[in-house]
């Protein structure tokens, strides 16, 4: 922001003269390119770089109290490899390729940076401070990104625009979250956010740009880029405006014909997009193999590597590439601060008075790097999941439409200071409520939802909340608390979670005194443990619904928003488990006096009443099956084995109609059920559609390769209708 004086703020308009046009048609556009910014305030410039400074100091002092993201899994793992890489000049190769998530189709610059510097350290990430020095530096990539939307609001209105996007973002639980402890989104946001801010500074100063502005275009693609192979749409934003702005200012396509000024575009335009290219490819092994070849290489595979996960939408478990179209929209709605989304929208409102009030080209680019991400996300149908995460780098843009809004009604407000106060206290008002969500939830913030889904807690059951698991830091240090985990443990204490490596890396200052194991939520009891961790990841959205979580045997819930997160269970007598083990070794007596006994100690353990009933099953007792499958349902709707067991009970009963029904109901509920598919299939065999038979055995095979009775009733159906062939090549595909 140029300094031109020291104009009072109440006097701070554009001038209301146009300048003399040039005699060809584009002279008006050109003016409207050179457009003044409002002049620098000296009080409201030091209130920026105050608000500024304070929300550095803040994101690093929060990121130090946030949780491990559970994808850390894969990029420490990645950032280890490139350490390696870079270690030994190349010639430790593992990093080129690696399988295990696919990391070496990512750029590399935050795992290169944080690895050397945990290196230089002496950090392993067996300690805690390993990840410390990850989620400072994520903290310091998300100021980045606030602090150059924040200028580049300055840029186009103003100290006061700056002001309130840095605000608006600083009160964004979402971003702040994320800047805590995301290694992806995050980093990749900041690249974006400085590539567009100093492309509109550098191009504002043609034919004279500053090289500070020229070097942060330059980082920022090669951050972008060297996080992950979309940073090229970074490129092509450049390119796109870079040419505007060209054409626009020097007279359409008779630009083409101004020798100089065209070298002098082509040099500021090639020249940083070559220097960030080659920024990205320093710290990304695999993009230096073939450097003009693998990047593209890398984005063209991100489509066929999507991955598919269950997710929990509006009140819906469902598969994340069977998401309805309005999933982004919904997610962005329903998680920004409600300032932001009514200031967001007013601007779009206001467009055509922004558009004519200030450069037209940087408003322009403003919301095309907020709306054409997410457009186009729904344009391809991609596959997206934990919120919307993956487009967290629009959200930057997204406030810096607010913030010109809202700071474009306090200009139409009449000078009459009652009206002012009113509307600051507004902007007060909506900030206030969501800061106050990151002050009373200061170790996962990104967990919040605003007034219009009922806050975190009116979400609950509907939307996850921790999908990557961070509060299981929190739930470790209540048991430390209580003195459960300590150095001098007597025994070793055994511990169950979904989130392995989090729980792992963070218990590991405890030796051989803490065993981790990983073990579903449907498959809790399948072993043994004292104590649990789960959050509310993949947990049935019926059973949140209907409050049957946190279970009956929880002794701690980590909450937030007034929302359970995370519950700490434990385990005594061990009866889930070992009535399983009982199942196992065909001991039914035993098996279900286990099971009784664990439904009698925690009432609402679905998995223990779905396993009673098979138990039941097993027995002969097909009405205290029916029961028992019954009462697990109520429990938890989607439960597999739950479900499919009272299909079989039908099929006892030879009630054929009836269990087709609810085996069609059970792959509904959840549909990679390969064992519905194989008891649809024996249904239509029993009744003599060999085709229907067969089509749902592949179904089944198709979820479940090693399904070995799918392929067994295949052989058979094909032998009964003489095809020995395809018979031999199923009984085959058994061995």
């Amino acid at each position: 922001m140029a300094k031109s004086g020291k104009t009072p703020l109440k006097q701070q308009t554009h001038s209301s003269q146009p300048k003399q046009t040039t005699s060809t048609p584009q002279g008006p556009v050109k003016d409207l390119l050179e457009r003044k910014t409002p002049a620098t305030d000296a009080t409201l410039k030091k209130v920026f770089w105050g608000a500024a400074v304070f929300g550095l100091v803040m994101l690093v002092v929060l990121s130090l109290g946030s949780g491990i993201n559970a994808d850390d899994k894969f990029q420490v793992d990645y950032s280890q490899k490139l350490v390696n890489y870079y270690g030994t000049f190349g010639r430790d190769t593992t990093a080129l390729n690696v399988p295990e998530g696919n990391m070496h189709l990512y750029g590399g610059f935050f795992e290169v940076v944080t690895g050397f510097a945990n290196k230089a350290f002496g950090l392993q990430p067996t300690d805690l401070g390993y990840h410390q020095v990850r989620h400072a530096s994520s903290a310091i990539l998300g100021w980045v990104a606030m602090l150059c939307a924040a200028l580049l609001a300055g840029l186009i209105a103003g100290e006061r625009a700056a002001i309130i996007t840095l605000l608006l973002m600083l009160v964004s639980p979402r971003f702040v979250g994320d800047s805590l402890m995301n290694p992806k989104d995050i980093p990749f946001a900041a690249g974006y956010m400085m590539a567009i801010y100093n492309m509109a500074a550098v191009f504002n100063k043609m034919p004279s740009p500053r090289r500070w502005n020229l070097v942060g275009i330059a980082v920022g693609l090669g951050i972008a880029l060297g996080i992950r192979a979309g940073g090229l749409l970074s490129f092509a934003i450049f390119g796109l405006f870079a040419g505007l702005h060209f054409l626009l200012k020097n007279g359409g396509m008779r630009a083409f014909s101004n020798g100089p000024v065209l070298k002098k575009y082509l040099m500021v335009t090639v020249g940083a997009a070559a220097a960030g290219y080659a920024f990205a490819l320093l710290f990304w092994p695999y993009a230096l193999q073939a450097p003009f070849k693998n990047p593209f290489i890398a984005l063209s595979k991100f489509a066929d590597l999507e991955v598919h996960i269950r997710v929990l939408y509006d009140g819906v478990n469902m598969m994340s590439d069977k998401t309805p179209t309005d999933y982004a929209i919904k997610w962005i709605a329903y998680t920004i601060p409600v300032l932001v989304l009514i200031g967001f929208v007013g601007s779009l409102l206001l467009a055509a008075r922004l558009i004519r009030r200030y450069n037209p080209l940087w408003v322009i680019a403003v919301y095309f790097a907020a709306i054409f991400p997410v457009f186009y996300v729904i344009y391809k149908d991609s596959v997206i999941h934990d919120g919307w995460r993956h487009l967290t780098f629009a959200y930057p843009p997204i406030c810096v439409a607010a913030a010109l809004f809202w700071n474009e009604i306090l200009n139409l407000l009449p000078q009459k200071q009652t009206l002012k106060i009113a509307a600051f206290a507004i902007l007060g008002l909506g900030m206030a409520l969501p800061a106050g969500f990151i002050v009373t939830n200061p170790a996962m913030p990104y967990v919040y939802f605003n007034e219009l889904a009922g806050g975190t807690k009116g979400a609950f059951g509907k939307y996850e909340t921790d999908y990557w698991g961070v509060s299981v830091r929190q739930g470790l240090e209540w048991l430390e608390q209580q003195g459960i985990l300590k150095p001098d443990m007597p025994e070793t204490l055994v511990i169950a979670t979904n989130m392995y490596y989090s729980a792992k890396q963070l218990t590991a200052k405890y030796g051989d005194k803490v065993k981790i194991k990983y073990l579903k939520w449907e498959k809790r009891c399948d072993d043994a443990w004292d104590y649990a961790l789960y959050p509310t990841r993949f947990i049935d959205g019926g059973t949140l619904q209907k409050g049957m979580w946190p279970p009956d045997n929880a002794v701690h819930v980590v909450t937030a928003g007034g929302a359970p997160i995370l519950a700490v269970l434990k385990d005594t007598g061990k009866n889930c488990a070992l009535g399983m083990a009982a199942m196992k070794l065909n001991d039914l007596e035993n098996a279900v006096e286990r099971l009784k006994a664990e439904v009698a100690n925690v009432p609402d353990n679905d998995l223990a009443w779905a396993n009673l009933g098979q138990a039941y099953l097993n027995a002969g007792m097909l009405e205290e099956a029916k029961a028992a499958g019954e009462k697990a349902l109520e429990i938890a709707p989607d439960d597999t084995q739950a479900n499919n067991l009272i299909g079989l009970y039908y099929m006892s009963k030879n009630d054929a109609a009836r269990a087709k029904a609810q085996f069609e109901l059970a792959i509904k509920r959840e549909p990679s059920n390969a064992t519905a598919w194989y008891f649809l299939a024996d249904i239509a065999r029993r009744s003599g559609d060999a085709q229907t038979a067969l089509n749902d055995l592949m179904k089944a095979i198709q979820i479940a390769p090693n399904f070995k009775p799918a392929y067994e009733m295949s052989a058979q159906i094909y032998e009964s209708i003489g095809d020995r062939a395809r018979a031999q090549q199923f009984r085959s595909a058994i061995k």
